[in-house]
């Protein structure tokens, strides 16, 4: 023990980047977030729990210490993995008293022609595990006669609830990526009858979450249940109409991912203890915000708080830490990326632009969208576009930002999603036989922040813009313009692009802020003024529109961001006109 005290003293805490497993984080040293003063409020929320959050936000891990807070067989541990904590100073009766089922669907294959066979195999080892584990509570020979009696996990739940309510054993059953079989079927095209046979009438799924609300009738005392979407929660809700959704209420929305105090504190520690002072806390903040805060996860909470990305601060804190001091060279986690592509498979069905592409791009254009968030809805709704909305928001693609018109008004939360929903833009796109690949646009680029040749940069996204627009005439004009531009200059690893109305002067269009905490000798920054014409305007709009141009660019160069963000970069001022889907004006201020 004291070997292991002497370390703590020479090493900092290990950064639990990763760790979804509660007990290795306590045992290990790691540095952990308290959470744990939501279990009081766990415990006065209703018995059976919905809770939904993106992924990588922490929910396995808060799943995790729940679990060993409430296992019997965990008691002997509680000052081990509690101690220091609100919860170890704190305990609430109901510690340590419950037979613990633990069901991760992430791991059962989502196929369909093998879903019940994959759950069914899931289900039986899991319930294998409990019977061992809490063989001194149950009934002799529960496993062998459960294997012998029982056919699949619904009879195999059904009767272990049924022994546990004979010996008077409470079962707390939790289900971690309950809904990771809905994203595996809605990706695929032409799978909707076969999935609504699964979550409807006498399908298995239903029958499953039938027999656990059965359960609780007899020995299952409490549920928490977590996902990513609330499709499968619709679609499953008449099965188990007994669970209260708690996703979007204030009391818990902190309970998984950082405030921006934790992520000060877990910052101060790391500096303190590593010596690593070259950046102030205030400046990383300042660096790590853009990209990993700003979700709200109730309208309540709006304006009060905001949440970090807990994974990504993790993966930022442990880069930096590693590297002695410097800025990750990329902000954005390549998971992330991963992850992104599951959500590109379930919202892209087919290569047909429909209401989910004139969401996204309204948003990428307008800087928010508006609608009405919804609670859950039947997966065959989901091309509606208020549901669609809803979606992209439980995949953490878009945030609550107060509301507008007497709507909830959403916005992109930070530069993490912003990639990724330009990316998926870029995608689509592409989807149509344009080409364009980084290998063309990464030397362009380097050019552009080094050497300060801008011109074939903007030509080559131009030469783009026509082919592809050449090719369908429902997506010419300037939402598509102005979008395609701005996704494009969004994979630009070099700079931040900046469309919004956050400068003094007004709405620029595209500032494109140089990240010179990563490329610290990078040369120069650009501020783009773009402006469309329509392709019946006559030749005298296009000098209208250049004229405008040119004075808003410079006014927009003259304020306090555009002139504290380019630092010791030289600041070009670009004006772009396009006529139709020509670019007929590309020229420096």
């Amino acid at each position: 023990m004291a070997e292991s005290t002497d370390s703590q003293k020479r090493y900092p805490k290990r950064i639990p980047y990763g760790m979804m497993n509660f007990v290795a984080v306590r045992r290990d040293g790691c540095y952990y977030v308290d959470k744990t003063r939501y279990i009081e409020e766990i415990e006065r929320a209703n018995k059976f729990f919905f809770f939904i959050r993106p992924r990588r936000f922490g929910k396995s891990l808060t799943m995790s210490m729940l679990q060993h807070y409430y296992d019997v067989n965990d008691a002997d541990m509680f000052d081990m993995l509690y101690k220091g904590l609100y919860i170890g100073d704190h305990p609430t009766p109901e510690h340590n008293k419950y037979l613990v089922i633990y069901l991760n669907f992430a791991v059962v294959n989502a196929e369909l022609s093998n879903y019940r066979k994959a759950l069914d195999a899931h289900c039986n080892t899991a319930f294998g595990i409990f019977c061992d584990r809490y063989a001194e509570y149950l009934p002799d020979g529960i496993w062998e006669r459960m294997k012998a009696e029982c056919n699949g996990a619904v009879e195999q739940l059904d009767f272990i609830c049924n022994r546990c309510a004979e010996v008077g054993q409470k079962i707390y059953l939790f289900i971690d990526e309950y809904d990771h079989f809905t994203n595996k079927i809605l990706a695929e095209p032409g799978c909707l009858d076969d999935y609504r046979s699964e979550t409807h009438g006498t399908g298995y799924l239903r029958n499953f979450f039938d027999t656990i609300k059965a359960g609780t009738y007899s020995s299952i005392e409490r549920v928490f249940v977590t996902g990513v979407s609330p499709v499968t929660m619709d679609d499953l809700t008449s099965g188990f109409n007994i669970g209260t959704n708690y996703t979007l209420n204030y009391e818990f929305n902190e309970m998984v991912g950082f405030t921006e105090q934790e992520v000060r504190d877990m910052l101060t520690y790391y500096t303190d203890f590593c010596n690593l002072h070259d950046y102030t806390i205030d400046e990383l903040i300042e660096i790590m915000k853009p990209w990993y805060d700003n979700y709200c996860f109730a309208k309540a909470a709006y304006g009060e708080t905001t949440m970090y990305n807990s994974n990504m601060v993790l993966y930022f804190i442990d880069n930096y830490v590693r590297n002695r001091g410097r800025i990750p060279d990329n902000m954005v986690e390549e998971n992330i990326r991963v992850d992104y592509n599951k959500l590109r498979m379930l919202i892209r069905r087919d290569k047909e632009f429909a209401h989910d592409a004139s969401v996204i791009q309204n948003l990428v254009n307008n800087g928010y969208i508006t609608g009405t968030l919804k609670t859950g809805f039947p997966a065959e709704n989901i091309g509606d576009p208020d549901n669609f909305i809803s979606l992209l928001y439980y995949f953490g693609m878009v945030t609550i930002a107060g509301t507008y018109e007497g709507d909830t008004k959403f916005v992109i939360p930070n530069e993490v999603v912003r990639e990724q929903i330009f990316r998926y833009l870029l995608d689509t796109y592409k989807e149509n036989d344009l080409t364009f690949e980084n290998y063309e646009m990464s030397p362009l680029c380097s050019r552009l922040a080094y050497r300060g040749e801008w011109k074939q940069y903007f030509q080559y996204i131009a030469d783009a813009i026509h082919r592809y627009s050449s090719q369908r005439d429902k997506q010419k004009g300037e939402y598509f313009v102005h979008g395609f531009t701005l996704a494009m200059t969004c994979q630009n690893r070099f700079y931040r692009p900046i469309s919004e109305s956050d400068t003094q002067g007004g709405y620029a269009d595209i500032f494109m802020m140089p990240l010179l905490d990563i490329y610290h000798d990078m040369l120069y920054s650009y501020i783009i003024e773009l402006k469309y014409a329509k392709s019946r305007d006559p030749e005298s709009k296009i000098e209208e529109l250049r004229k405008q141009a040119t004075e808003q660019v410079i006014r927009y160069s003259e304020t306090d961001t555009v002139k504290t963000s380019v630092k010791t970069t030289t600041l070009h001022r670009i004006i772009v006109v396009f006529h139709g889907t020509e670019m007929v004006v590309c020229e420096e201020v």
